[in-house]
């Protein structure tokens, strides 16, 4: 049995994982004009088909080992399928043929149907797939049916000389070529070792700004847009690859690498991009699937200026493609990134530059062209299968004496994370990019501009958002509140409904009791309370009395607090009688006073204090500190001042609480976005506290808001 080469491996295996589809389908569509003899070019098309044995192998497997079954060449069933439609029938029938589903295990991997939609419009189109052909079999393709076809016209056969190899003899030579894995000195040992190198560490995916998640398993329908650099441009972009010793592949890829860089890709940016994998003469004429992927991977690390980021392309390029000959398929193997059915492996956009020359049909009496614009635009949406989620090809176009004419292509960007509108918009920050690096090679990444103008304009009043700010600090922001409306209700919290006064009152009584005990200015506190009104008290007085609050939920894993505890080192804790525990045990190895507040000494101490205001706070001092959640290691620790969350404070007064009268309070204090809640008190609203048994029964949660009056007023939900 003839094995598979590598690459055609892998489409035989998405075939039997995702079924018949028409995703790796290479459809070739002619509007052709003048006298055609179908009987002749079906004949033609079945000469073709004898001389390439690709394009007469089917691919069964013997106990889920795939093979070539290579039918002899009078042993084939294959007709050309010529077809009368109406003139307004034709699109959608191209468009149906174009989408043919091979059943690789049983079909031929080329169809070919003639339709006459009237005297003067026949439409022919050729769909081979892509496990028997790629983007240079389409020239020997043409060539060889112009050819036969030519020769059927005169009533003969075509008389070429044989084929010296064909794709069966490559796939064998490719496994010799590759050598033996346990040979350390073999081709496949020694290109491996190259690429776990070189791609060690590698992102599984690159941040790109996508308008929608990504589905669980990738839908292949794609946008195409096309692109378009003018020729000044490109005459810019041939001098620089010129002057830097680099191609105009490398100075595009560059460029390309620069945009998703600033567009959010991070600093390591892996592109893919092909490789002919034509390595020997003989095989130049050849029908078949040789194309091998090859990763390139950027460092844009550093700030680097365009000139810097070409020589780093051109040095990681050069030795890239110097370990070329490892199939794509084999690399996956051995790298095992983390597999996904939504996405390609190792690389996610797709960059090409075709420099094979154009594949010509050539038809005695009969002159072959694209088709119609219907045609073309049915058939460039049905035709628009994405493999990638960015698959960008260009051609460069040379005018007389090779005079840069500009830059040609097209994007098919995956519509499962595109709309048609941002990636249009995505290609003209391309040619912009593109633009501005050939003009000022000398600029770093961070100046590089990717907004035109009115965008630019437009993030500008966006992001116009000063304003004035009336007071300095939390404290004397609530203590406003309080001064305007002191018999208003504050807090609302189980049985408690304390006014404004009466809140500011116990709040300051605290505070004194805090000072006593070492509190001042910036001291961090711990509060490890549960909900209800006296948390919020307690988070009062820690800023009334200078310090800085570090929430402890009593929730919380207790190697969590252990570790909140002893980073932040508290000189008081403000505990209750139900978690000192949980207190005492966080705070094993830190020797903070622990104040009890319902133990009844200390309410006797509390109510022997005065409840007058103390000094000012500065805006500039800390108000709290809260954690990360340590996802990438031990949480951290971020120290937030006053002025910030006043800010914020004033900007909800203004922005999201106008015309809300209560807000609740769901959401842990130990997360920073409580400040969203917490924010309605100190603009005047009344703040209703949810207990811990609401909070984590959704029905009582939703009974709770509606009981308080609070169902329409902005919450934020934590789901437990």
């Amino acid at each position: 049995m003839i094995p598979l080469s590598f690459a055609q491996r892998r489409l035989w295996f998405v075939a039997q994982s995702e079924g018949p589809s028409a995703t790796y389908n290479m459809p070739v569509v002619l509007s052709l004009s003048g006298e055609v003899d179908a009987e002749a070019l079906g004949l033609a098309l079945r000469d073709v088909i004898g001389r390439h044995e690709v394009l007469r192998t089917t691919f069964p497997d013997v106990e889920g080992e795939p093979y070539q079954h290579i039918v002899a060449a009078d042993e084939l069933a294959w007709e050309l399928t010529v077809t009368e439609v109406a003139p307004a029938r034709l699109p959608a029938a191209v468009a149906e043929a174009a989408a043919h589903a091979f059943d690789l295990s049983s079909e031929m991997p080329i169809r070919a149907w003639l339709f006459e939609a009237g005297a003067d419009e026949r439409v022919l189109v050729v769909v081979v797939h892509h496990i028997a052909g790629d983007g240079w079999s389409m020239r020997p393709l043409a060539r060889d049916v112009s050819v036969a076809y030519a020769a059927r016209c005169a009533g003969a056969a075509p008389a070429w000389e044989p084929l010296p190899v064909q794709y069966a003899d490559y796939t064998l030579w490719q496994r010799e070529l590759l050598g033996d894995e346990k040979d350390p000195d073999s081709l496949v040992s020694t290109q491996l070792a190259y690429w776990r190198g070189a791609l060690a560490g590698i992102p599984d995916e690159l941040d790109l700004p996508y308008d929608r998640p990504r589905p669980a398993v990738a839908s292949h329908r794609g946008h195409t847009v096309p692109i378009e650099v003018p020729a000044e441009v490109h005459a810019r972009v041939v001098e620089l690859a010129r002057a830097e010793g680099v191609t105009t592949f490398m100075v595009l890829q560059a460029a390309l690498v620069v945009l998703l860089s600033r567009l959010g890709a991070g600093t390591d940016v892996p592109v893919g991009t092909t490789v002919a994998g034509r390595t020997d003469v003989a095989l130049d004429d050849l029908v078949g699937f040789f194309v091998n992927n090859v990763v390139l991977r950027t460092d844009l690390s550093g700030d680097p200026t365009f000139t810097e980021v070409l020589s780093r392309v051109r040095q990681t390029g050069w030795t890239a493609f110097a370990h070329q000959e490892l199939p794509f398929d084999r690399l996956v193997e051995d790298l095992a990134p983390s597999r996904s059915m939504a996405r390609h492996p190792l690389f996610q956009v797709m960059f090409k530059v075709q420099n094979h020359s154009e594949a010509v049909l050539e038809l005695p009496g009969a002159r072959a062209g694209g088709p119609s614009r219907a045609v073309s635009a049915v058939v460039t949406t049905e035709m628009s299968a994405a493999k990638f989620d960015l698959d960008f090809t260009l051609g460069e176009v040379f005018g007389a004496g090779g005079v840069a004419g500009g830059l040609r292509g097209s994007v098919v960007a995956a519509a499962d994370v595109f709309d048609r509108g941002s990636v249009e918009v995505l290609v003209e920050r391309l040619v912009r990019v593109l633009d501005a690096v050939s003009g000022e090679p000398g600029t770093r990444l961070s100046d590089v501009e990717v907004l035109d103008e009115a965008e630019r304009r437009l993030l500008g009043d966006w992001n116009d958002t000063s304003a004035e700010v009336s007071a300095g600090s939390l404290v004397e922001l609530f203590e406003a509140q309080v001064a305007r409306a002191p018999q208003a209700v504050a807090v609302v919290a189980g049985g408690a409904r304390w006014s404004f006064a009466e809140v500011d009152e116990r709040a300051n009584r605290l505070a004194r009791l805090l000072v006593a005990r070492g509190v001042a200015a910036e001291s961090v506190v711990g509060v490890c309370l549960e909900r209800g009104a006296d948390l919020v008290v307690a988070l009062l007085a820690v800023l009334k009395a200078g310090g800085a609050y570090v929430a402890l939920d009593p929730a919380y894993p207790l190697e969590r607090l252990r570790w909140m505890v002893t980073d932040a080192a508290p000189v008081v804790v403000l505990a209750s009688a139900g978690t000192a525990e949980v207190v005492a045990s966080a705070a094993t190895a830190q020797a903070a006073s622990v104040v009890v507040l319902d133990d009844p000494a200390v309410q006797a101490e509390l109510a022997a204090l005065p409840d007058d205001r103390l000094g000012e706070v500065s805006g500039e001092c800390a108000a709290y500190v809260v954690y990360t959640s340590g996802s990438t290691g031990w949480p951290k620790g971020v120290v937030v001042p006053h002025r910030g969350v006043v800010g914020l404070c004033e900007w909800s007064a203004r922005q999201v609480l106008a015309g809300i009268e209560r807000v609740a309070l769901t959401t842990s204090v130990s997360f920073d976005a409580s400040w969203n809640q917490l924010a309605g008190l100190f603009a005047g609203r009344e703040l209703h506290v949810v207990d811990g048994e609401t909070w984590l029964d959704p029905g009582r949660l939703v009974a709770w808001l509606a009981a308080g009056g609070v169902a329409g007023s902005y919450t934020h939900l934590t789901v437990p």
